[in-house]
């Protein structure tokens, strides 16, 4: 295997060529950079490909260490924290993050996960470069809806360590950024995760704490108010049950029908019956059924398994 440090700082070297000034032309952190050549981080095929335009070098992308979701989400967040994009890069980026969250119920998670690094690697090269303070709140808001979308299909794949890895980041980069909702969205994750677990008491309170911090009326609010339904009748707490679904039938009824209601992070209202009727099944409710008809019915046919998930 080619030795990529030795081999770029060689280059450097032949061409004249600071690691500073390197760092500054690829819009990498000096450090970051410093830590690669040194062989104390794997590069990353971004990065590879960016030094061998850089220097007119070769190296393949073969070279690079095995992708590292874990390591991918802790150095965004630590470029976050230490740290000229325009408008149409930005909302390309923007409409990326959205097409990904509409692909989500259908795609296989190991495809999801590809597009999720691409975008997220390209978000943190633009944090080191230059922007105005409007960009970077736009960046990090991409970035926290991605790294909350990834953390989904590591979920999916039960990769709990690089879930983790994700959830955290997203939550750093929502706080950064002044976003409750994708902060609470990363609860409500995270609870969905404890609920399939049979965690259901954790479950629940990461529940509450998504309701406390997701804004008014939000999807996330919905959403995490549905989870703490589930939470509860699992383990057949009736009172707590139908309390959640109530409020659930509730914020449904003010919202109006999403432009996309195949995204993943917007609360379709048309979801509500059949959320109510699954919940009430999982509680030993005879009162599911006329829920579960009405929801056949509205679904042509369909049943309850169409309109929410058994699970998330």
């Amino acid at each position: 295997m080619v030795d990529f440090g030795s081999e770029v700082w060689t280059a450097l070297k032949a061409q004249g060529k600071s690691l500073r000034g390197a760092a500054k032309e690829l819009h990498y952190d000096v450090a970051y950079l410093s830590r690669v050549l040194n062989g104390k981080q794997a590069p990353s095929p971004e990065l590879i490909q960016a030094v061998n335009e850089f220097l007119g070098l070769s190296l393949e992308l073969e070279d690079a260490a095995p992708h590292d979701d874990e390591m991918d989400a802790w150095e965004l967040a630590r470029r976050v924290q230490a740290s000229g994009v325009g408008k149409a890069t930005l909302e390309r980026l923007e409409r990326a993050s959205d097409g990904l969250a509409m692909a989500y119920p259908k795609a296989k998670p190991e495809d999801l996960l590809r597009q999720v690094r691409k975008h997220s690697a390209y978000v943190g090269k633009l944090l080191d470069g230059k922007k105005t303070l409007s960009e970077h709140r736009r960046l990090l808001v991409v970035g926290g809806w991605l790294s909350l979308l990834g953390a989904t299909a590591h979920i999916d794949l039960m990769q709990d360590d690089a879930a983790t890895a994700r959830l955290e980041t997203a939550a750093t980069l929502a706080r950064e950024a002044g976003h409750p909702e994708i902060e609470a969205w990363c609860f409500e994750t995270e609870a969905w995760r404890l609920l399939t677990d049979g965690d259901y008491v954790q479950a629940v309170d990461l529940s509450r704490a998504a309701q406390e911090i997701a804004p008014a009326g939000s999807s996330g609010l919905i959403q995490a108010t549905a989870q703490e339904g589930r939470a509860h009748a699992r383990p057949g707490n009736g009172a707590e049950t139908y309390s959640a679904i109530e409020r659930v039938q509730t914020l449904s009824a003010s919202r109006g029908t999403p432009d996309t209601p195949e995204h993943h992070y917007r609360y379709d209202p048309a979801k509500a019956l059949s959320y109510t009727a699954t919940t009430l099944a999982w509680l030993g409710d005879a009162a599911a059924e006329p829920y579960a008809k009405d929801t056949h019915s509205a679904e042509g046919g369909s049943g309850v398994s169409q309109g929410f998930p058994l699970v998330y």
